[in-house]
């Protein structure tokens, strides 16, 4: 493209020199030979450059279409790639619609820059070049006063955009904001229905459009400035090169070629000059684009495997907690020096009151959140020296919320294992109680769900999540409440499927209703970051301890969220 680029810019800007020999042939022929025979070389040289520019410029275009769009998904792909590395605190903290409006705007904005650079400034670098040494030929005066004013729009229109950087950035943040509180607001519209709060939802929304406009205004106003300055010193160029080439040819100094030269010349650099202010406003628009993107996904991985990290390797599925100490936020511990071995193929339940520390061990145990001291082993390996993938490879994990794909049914059973057979897909989904009511939908497996399963109920998405997890067969299982949005008949099926499918897989399974762990081999006792009883559900229940206490207060069969 640069080699192209140099031939368009060179055939458009060497025009004026064609002309001008047509000129000084016009200002000298005596017609005693026939025009065509006077004229046949500057009208070849007229014909060739019109060629070579068009050439050029549709080559350029040709590489342009084909390369334009393969950057684009790179550029896409590798932020994605880098997107998905990061841990779910950083989730948490940003709106998912804005940063997918951020790798969208950023690969847009990485193709902007690259055809700037190649596509405008490099020709336009071609055609002041040309230009100066062109009137340098003709009087070095006049190039010298063209030169002088090219070097000094130049400086200056790079400084002014330089200073409009900060409107672009900020601009591209405000936009990339209201993207995601309007995605946000989209995914909640039937909450804003449910309260009676659309009117609400306009009003907030419009406090973000509102600094978006305001965002906006800053960086035209300051754009249309620039424009003003382009404008006058376009004026100032067109007026001094024509005045000046006016007095030169008077004084015999240049030939009528050369001052028709000089004013075409001056003509196509004022063009380009102002198109050069423009794209510097535009460039600059660009990289702020691109800075807000990276500033933004392209930060430091929180969780990242260690060089020469192996495939956890998962035979027995014991998991031992050794002196793991955690916090969210510095003096804030949740857990001090916690111990704890779960013995292969032991059913353990976790309970306890909200924010006791259950979450938070499941959660470490799924590395979603590294310990700040401590090891956590699964059969002797440390977690922490195995790749994440392989990790989670090694364990199912059904959340009280499942969340879905906007796919089909089949795409989302089919999940937990892709290369699952159409027979092992349905088998699991008839485990999981799902079976019969795919099979009620007009497009049974092939029906969409919804963005996050909408189109479910809450029973409907958790029966595909455990059919999910079913199908992948995982040797550790953790379940968060998998069962709550059942009703009791089908959870007690369900129940019965699920022991048959645990085997001898460790389980962990998280629980306010306590009847749903009561059967479980082990229940360990939350509160405070501490476990403090561990046994069965009738050993805690002799006790008459804090287990003890919890069971007795239970309202219709769930826990409370503290003691009362």
């Amino acid at each position: 493209m640069l080699v192209l680029e140099i031939g368009q810019a060179a055939g458009s800007i060497l025009v004026p020199y064609a002309i001008k020999t047509l000129m000084d042939g016009v200002a000298q022929h005596s017609g005693e030979v026939p025009v065509w025979e006077a004229f046949k070389q500057p009208m070849l040289l007229l014909i060739g450059l019109n060629v070579l520019e068009i050439v050029f410029s549709r080559g350029s275009g040709a590489v342009l279409i084909i390369m334009g769009p393969r950057l684009r998904q790179r550029t896409s792909r590798l932020m994605y790639a880098y997107l998905q590395q990061h841990s779910p605190r950083y989730f948490g903290n940003h709106f998912a619609g804005s940063l997918a409006h951020r790798i969208s705007e950023t690969a847009m904005s990485v193709n902007h820059t690259t055809w700037s650079v190649l596509c405008d400034f490099w020709p336009i670098t071609v055609t002041f070049a040309v230009s100066v040494t062109l009137l340098l030929q003709a009087h070095v005066g006049l190039g010298s006063f063209v030169a002088g004013w090219v070097f000094l729009y130049v400086a200056i229109s790079y400084w002014l955009a330089t200073r409009c950087q900060p409107y672009a950035q900020n601009y591209a943040a405000t936009r990339s904001l209201v993207n995601g509180k309007i995605v946000d607001a989209v995914t909640n519209i039937l909450n804003a229905k449910l309260f009676a709060r659309l009117d609400y939802e306009r009003e907030y929304l419009e406090g973000f459009l509102e600094t978006e406009v305001q965002s906006g205004r800053r960086t035209f106003w300051y754009m249309e400035r620039v424009r003003w300055f382009q404008f006058t010193a376009a004026a100032i160029l067109k007026i001094g090169t024509i005045g000046y080439a006016l007095m030169l040819w008077d004084a015999g100094q240049i030939s009528v070629g050369d001052f028709a030269m000089s004013t075409g010349l001056a003509l196509l650099i004022i063009g380009d000059a102002r198109n050069l202010t423009r794209r510097f406003l535009e460039f600059f628009e660009y990289v702020g684009n691109v800075a807000n993107g990276v500033d933004t996904i392209v930060k430091p991985h929180e969780i990242i495997d260690v060089d020469n990290a192996q495939a956890l390797q998962v035979s027995q599925g014991r998991i031992e907690f050794k002196n793991v100490c955690f916090a969210y936020e510095a003096n804030r511990p949740v857990f001090e020096n916690l111990n704890v071995v779960i013995e292969p193929g032991q059913r353990v339940g976790l309970v306890g009151f909200s924010g006791s520390g259950k979450s938070t061990f499941v959660s470490l145990i799924l590395r979603n959140y590294e310990p700040q001291s401590g090891q956590i082993l699964v059969d002797q390996q440390e977690i922490s020296q195995a790749t994440q993938d392989s990790l989670h490879q090694q364990i199912s994990l059904i959340p009280q919320d499942p969340s879905l794909f906007h796919r089909s049914l089949k795409d989302n059973i089919g999940y937990g294992r892709l290369d699952a057979s159409d027979e092992e897909l349905v088998a699991a989904a008839k485990l999981a109680h799902a079976d019969k009511f795919i099979q009620a939908i007009p497009e049974a497996y092939e029906s969409l769900v919804g963005e996050r399963g909408v189109k479910l109920s809450g029973g409907q998405r958790q029966r595909i999540a455990i059919a999910r997890v079913m199908l992948k067969d995982a040797p550790i299982l953790i379940l968060d409440e998998a069962t709550s949005s059942l009703d009791s008949v089908t959870e007690k099926t369900i129940q019965d499927n699920l022991d048959r499918a645990m085997g001898r897989k460790t389980v962990i399974a998280i629980a306010h209703r306590l009847s749903t762990i009561a059967h479980l081999d082990r229940i360990l006792v939350f509160d405070q970051g501490q476990i403090v009883e561990d046994g069965s559900h009738q050993d805690l229940l002799d006790k008459q301890g804090f287990y003890y206490r919890l069971w007795a207060m239970q309202a219709g069969g769930f826990l409370p969220d503290e003691v009362v």
